[in-house]
């Protein structure tokens, strides 16, 4: 995934974007700025950490869930939202979730965006984090890490990893679990905004 994001950037002459990602959007990101230093103007990670980690069990039951709408043949978002409760209670993280949905062409059709039996068959690979040592890659542009206090995946115990790989980096602490932005929106928005106008001083 960091080789179709360099890729991207590449082929649409994009200069130095700041490159944000969630979850394992945010290792994507961070792999593409320490394979690809020189690509971006910064990074921003949510929630997420340079390290190996377990996935929580919650991942498996969305997985789960998204190949029940998959099965389903939806045709409106709100079936699609009523087979979730029975994965998740929370709106916010099911609204999430169902960003996913995508229109079939010439139909009254919904499916999903994402390849739901390629992600559920490695899904036990999606925590690791391909670079192992900070000697190896670094990326000294500036970075923000974001973390909800009450997710697991950016522990205090791995901040001195970050900074070895990340040393410009700044965190900011959000009272939320790991779906940062849909839990607490106006906090993440104010965070990344800050850390924006920072980098034009």
């Amino acid at each position: 995934m960091a080789g179709d994001v360099e890729e991207f950037i590449q082929n649409r002459n994009l200069r130095r974007p700041v490159l944000i990602g969630h979850s394992m959007g945010a290792k994507v990101a961070m792999t593409v700025a320490l394979r690809s230093p020189s690509l971006l103007g910064a990074l921003i990670s949510v929630d997420n950490a340079p390290v190996d980690a377990m996935l929580k069990s919650d991942f498996h039951k969305y997985v789960e869930g998204m190949k029940e709408i998959e099965k389903a043949g939806i045709r409106k978002q709100v079936e699609a939202d009523l087979i979730l409760t029975k994965y998740e209670d929370a709106l916010a993280i099911r609204q999430f979730l169902l960003t996913n949905l995508v229109k079939i062409p010439g139909t009254n059709s919904l499916r999903l965006r994402i390849p739901i039996q390629t992600l559920a068959s490695n899904i036990d690979k999606m925590g690791d984090f391909p670079f192992k040592n900070p000697d190896e890659a670094c990326y000294k542009g500036p970075t923000l890490f974001v973390r909800g206090t009450q997710s697991h995946y950016v522990a205090d115990d791995v901040l001195p990893v970050i900074g070895q790989f990340f040393p410009r980096f700044v965190g900011r602490d959000i009272e939320c679990g790991h779906w940062v932005i849909s839990e607490r929106p106006e906090e993440f928005r104010q965070a990344v905004v800050s850390f924006l106008k920072d980098l034009e001083q």
